[in-house]
């Protein structure tokens, strides 16, 4: 499998964002969840390899990434879905492709697409910093 590369190419940067926004979305953070006092102590008080992942990106901009997919997907479900598969579900280009009957070049460019319109939406965020 080829491994993602962002460095040197057009919205690499917001690219490379949906990644990370992707890896913390499959661990399941930012969701609230229930952690049992009997687990609270064992993990406390034991050397376990099992900690919390460290992310690239901090929560705030996860939720906000988060939230410009959940748009996208509301304007243009298929781009969404495409964006959410790419990059949430850490599908390749091929299987969407083949899952929604079209080629991958079409698939790529669905994507790229969508790319672009979630780096339009956080233009706000970067005037704001």
């Amino acid at each position: 499998m080829k491994k993602r590369t962002y460095i040197g190419k057009a919205l690499g940067d917001t690219e490379w964002l949906l990644e990370q926004w992707g890896f913390w979305r499959m661990d399941g953070m930012g969701v609230p969840r229930y952690v049992s006092p009997l687990y609270a102590l064992i993990r406390d008080n034991t050397q376990c390899h099992g900690e919390v992942k460290e992310y690239s990106v901090t929560d705030d901009l996860a939720l906000v990434l988060d939230g410009a997919v959940a748009r996208l997907t509301k304007r243009d479900q298929q781009m969404g879905n495409f964006i959410w598969l790419y990059f949430g579900a850490k599908w390749p280009a091929l299987r969407i492709a083949r899952e929604n009957d079209m080629g991958e070049a079409k698939a790529r460019e669905v994507i790229k697409a969508g790319i672009a319109w979630i780096d339009s939406a956080l233009e706000t965020i970067r005037e704001a910093a």
